[in-house]
């Protein structure tokens, strides 16, 4: 089993083994699903309608965001 601590701020890290198994990327979004006293996470699943530059993958580094951060 995979734990994770809330901080004082309701807030917590989602574990590498979570993360690796659900291909998170800084910037994804997370849905929960509570049922029955259980919640499920998922990955949210979004579509290129949410984002008009998804299709440009080759403009999607870490160097492209701090270039273009200020813009």
């Amino acid at each position: 089993m995979i734990t994770s601590r809330i901080s004082s701020k309701s807030q917590t890290t989602v574990p590498q083994a979570v993360r690796n198994a659900l291909g998170l990327r800084e910037g994804d979004e997370l849905a929960y699903d509570i049922r029955d006293g259980r919640v499920t996470l998922t990955k949210a699943r979004t579509t290129v309608q949410d984002d008009p530059f998804a299709t440009f993958l080759e403009w999607d580094s870490e160097a492209d965001r701090q270039a273009y951060a200020d813009l």
